[in-house]
């Protein structure tokens, strides 16, 4: 992809992380990962590097969060100049032992903000999911580590223009970074007519409206949302089904139960995670809509791959979705189910209308977040970083 000089470049993952930006980072530099081990590992993350065969030295760090935090922060003030540059995931705990070491080390750091700090949490109180003293706290750290860590920075790469105003707060050095893009030759639209020999190839209902639902189960998520508008749409006499492919498809499935929605066994699915480099694409193909339902939200990359898919889309009007779909979504407010089955029902009514509106979406994700754009954003970020530091 570069044929540039390729640097040195430690990424730093305080979680989970994607095997696409893993794969991209490795073709435009020398990359090597410090890594949770058990999330490493857990996350299926290790298997997709290896059956890959990419080209990445890996540095497992054993043990929990405390732990983690204690060893990786001993491991890079021992290794930290043997790099170019500095990459941390998020701009929290993990990017503090980096941002610590990188400077007494003086390598210089980029910490990339993929989502919204103090909105997600927010949401675990409102979900009541932790208590109003462990909410303050939570806040008073977060609100801490962010503006540390923006101090200390050399530039806080942000997954798109919301998120940018967000990092703008804590680093007047933040620009948008584009994460790893949308490969829009995978994600790309296929013929009507080829749509129920895709869904029979993948066991998917044939005569139904099939909604697609990518997203993991989280507290940031909304699948209540996405499941209660289904349910009406079915109710209005449109024979509609839902999908969920995912870690949490279970819980999904739970959900729905809990939920105590009519015969939701009958037309609510869930399916463990595919790959997302060669297989995912094609549920977005298969579907008649794509429903992104959020309590908050940062870039939500599933919504621009619908989108690249051609894939009608119905989303919440909240965070990055409300700045980068207007216009190339059907856009409702939050936690209203009763709007995004209108929305859904208005898809089913007019598909090439929607269809239309989605191929515009499609332009869209070519022009700003097609993959090839990202990791040549990224790459020249490294090197203006590098320069920077030279000229100091």
């Amino acid at each position: 992809m570069i044929d540039h000089v390729k640097r040195g470049v430690l990424f730093v993952v305080e979680g989970f992380t994607d095997i696409r930006f893993v794969s991209g980072l490795s073709e435009i530099c020398l990359l090597t990962m410090l890594v949770p081990a058990r999330e490493f590992r857990s996350s299926g993350l290790a298997d997709r590097i290896r059956e890959r065969d990419l080209a990445v030295d890996i540095v497992e760090i054993p043990g929990n969060r405390s732990a983690f935090q204690l060893r990786s922060l001993r491991w890079l003030w021992a290794n930290a100049r043997r790099f170019d540059l500095i990459l941390a995931q998020e701009v929290l705990r993990g990017a503090l032992n980096a941002n610590l070491a990188g400077a007494i080390r003086d390598v210089p750091v980029i910490t990339y903000m993929g989502i919204a700090p103090l909105e997600y949490f927010r949401c675990r109180y409102e979900r009541r999911q932790i208590s109003w003293p462990k909410a303050v706290l939570g806040e008073g750290v977060i609100g801490s580590l962010l503006r540390i860590n923006g101090l200390l920075t050399a530039r806080c790469l942000a997954m798109g223009p919301y998120l940018k105003t967000i990092a703008l707060r804590y680093c007047p050095r933040s620009d948008v970074g584009l994460y790893y893009g949308v490969d829009t030759d995978a994600f790309r639209p296929i013929p009507s007519g080829e749509r129920q020999a895709l869904r029979a190839r993948l066991d998917l209902p044939a005569d139904r409206f099939l909604i697609f639902f990518s997203s993991r189960i989280s507290h940031e998520k909304d699948p209540e949302t996405v499941l209660r508008a289904t349910a009406k749409v079915r109710e209005s006499g449109l024979d509609a089904a839902v999908l969920n492919l995912g870690g949490g498809w279970r819980d999904f499935l739970a959900l729905a139960k809990k939920l105590g929605l009519p015969k939701a066994d009958e037309w609510v699915i869930g399916r463990p995670a595919v790959h997302p480099m060669t297989e995912v694409f094609e549920y977005f193909r298969a579907a008649d809509a794509a429903a992104m339902a959020s309590l908050a939200e940062g870039a939500a990359y599933s919504t621009l791959e619908a989108l690249a898919c051609g894939t009608p889309l119905v989303a919440t009007a909240v965070g990055g979705m409300a700045v980068q779909l207007n216009g190339y979504a059907r856009l409702v407010p939050r936690r209203d189910s009763n709007a995004m089955a209108e929305e859904l029902r208005w898809i089913a009514d007019h598909p090439e209308e929607a269809r239309s509106q989605a191929l515009k979406g499609r332009e869209y994700v070519i022009r700003e977040w097609e993959r090839r754009k990202a990791f040549a954003d990224l790459h020249r970020t490294f090197e203006e970083v590098l320069a920077e530091r030279s000229r100091s």
